[in-house]
């Protein structure tokens, strides 16, 4: 058997590829919609991808399960379980739609089907016997979103980003079913989950890889409940918010997504920047010389996880920056289903003329202190952040929110922002200009530093 996985940094996911030697037959299990490295690897061991299955509809990416019927003529595999509401729609003709008690075979490897839900009503776990290398017992489980390393999938997405109401406490129930089943099979099984730490589809996820079963038993939280009431309140509580771009996922994902096409980028003159138009540069460079209304969201490890809170699905984007980063981004855009880059300009053909506006946070606090002064402060930081400490009289519109909600504060007023180390806080600063806030000073070093100054 060959056995391979695939860790995206930007979504923490996992992809899986498993192949049988003895008849060159592979499978890839929860694929991104680029399929480059699955085909190289594949095809570097002498394997022909011949199918491909999925766990269950995701929320935090765009499947590639569609593109690699489309590209590589596989057979597909989904869940048929979950209900009317979590069918997949628009499937080739051929998808095979999997119960509990099915099986998948690649070569002499076999998948057992497992019906997982708690995440979501239609998740699937995959348990693997290699029957090729001589085995009658099985060697791991493909967990998908139901388990992870020390923490179990969250239930709430369906009715935090999908808006569907009741879900979280039926998911939550479900969950609890679904770790007491697990809690049959053998301790010697190796866990590979679908996402480590940095996924938002959990709220403690470990940054191992993999695990074991009897491990995960012993350590993590979720396998130490007996008591399902007690189980769901742990499970739902502290679960941090999800980007906007997650509504989108379950709908594109469900019905049916575009072929993945080149993403490069090309330049577009200063007249033709779109509406939403990101500056990638560093944030220390956006904030000394920038254009007004411009997000500024850096092309770093973190981009992917920030610019998901921004996009209309609807509209095109521009950036603003060199076109390797231009090009970088609008390929890490579409592994979430957007597929709209308009274009990019450099910052040596654009007009510049903003400037952000900082504040020490020692000077600050020392503003703040004054108790007969009152400034208007806003916390663009999440709520678990904000329940565990803030700045008294301050204000919280969670970052990701600023181009949407309600700003509680007099657009032409000085309005301090800041999130807990300053990166979100320097994203919010041209939000709020696009709001047509007129003087938004960012407060250095954010709640980090401001929390080390509050008892003096």
């Amino acid at each position: 058997m060959y056995f391979k996985s695939f860790f995206d940094e930007q979504l923490a996911q996992m992809a899986y590829l498993v192949g049988c030697q003895q008849t060159g037959e592979a499978i890839i299990i929860d694929p991104l919609r680029d399929l480059e490295d699955y085909i190289k690897t594949a095809e570097s061991e002498g394997l022909t991808i011949t199918k491909a299955a999925e766990t269950h509809i995701h929320a935090d990416f765009a499947s590639g399960l569609r593109d690699v019927y489309r590209k590589l003529g596989a057979k597909l595999y989904v869940s048929d379980m979950g209900g009317e509401d979590w069918k997949y729609l628009n499937m080739p003709k051929n998808t095979a739609l999997l119960k509990e008690g099915d099986t998948i075979e690649i070569g002499n490897i076999i998948l057992d089907v497992m019906h997982t839900p708690g995440h979501t009503p239609e998740s699937l776990s995959f348990v693997l016997t290699d029957k090729g290398g001589g085995s009658s017992v099985p060697m791991g489980i493909f967990s998908g979103d139901f388990l992870f390393v020390g923490d179990v999938g969250r239930p709430d997405l369906l009715e935090t980003a999908a808006k569907m109401e009741g879900t979280t406490d039926s998911g939550a129930q479900e969950m609890f079913a679904s770790v007491q089943k697990a809690k049959d099979l053998p301790d010697y099984l190796q866990v590979w989950p679908g996402h480590g730490a940095g996924s938002a589809c959990g709220k403690s996820l470990g940054a191992v890889p993999m695990s074991t079963l009897g491990y995960e038993k012993e350590n993590n939280w979720a396998f130490q409940h007996t008591d399902e009431a007690a189980f769901k309140k742990e499970l739902v509580e502290d679960q941090p918010e999800p980007p906007h771009y997650f509504a989108e996922m379950k709908k594109i994902n469900k019905i049916d997504i575009p072929l993945a096409t080149d993403t490069r980028v090309y330049p577009v003159a200063e007249k033709d920047l779109s509406d939403l138009t990101i500056d990638l540069r560093p944030k220390e460079v956006y904030q000394s010389e920038h254009a007004h209304g411009t997000l500024n969201i850096p092309m770093n490890e973190s981009f992917l996880s920030y610019a998901g809170w921004f996009l209309d699905y609807e509209n095109e984007l521009t950036f603003i920056g060199s076109k390797e980063d231009a090009d970088e981004a609008a390929r890490q855009l579409q592994l979430i289903g957007y597929d709209k880059v308009k274009g990019y300009i450099s910052p040596d053909d654009l007009n510049m003329g903003t400037v952000s506006l900082t504040i020490e946070a020692g000077q600050f606090m020392g503003m703040h202190k004054q108790k007969n002064q009152e400034l208007n402060i806003l916390d663009v930081r999440n709520k678990s952040e904000w329940e565990e400490n803030h700045l008294d009289g301050a204000k919280r519109v969670l970052f990701g929110d600023l181009l949407k909600e309600d700003i509680p504060f007099n657009e032409n007023e000085p309005v301090f922002v800041h999130c807990q180390s300053g990166v979100r806080s320097g994203i919010a600063l041209g939000a709020l200009e696009k709001r047509g806030f007129t003087h938004v000073v960012n407060i250095k070093g954010g709640f980090g530093e401001l929390e080390s100054l509050m008892d003096e």
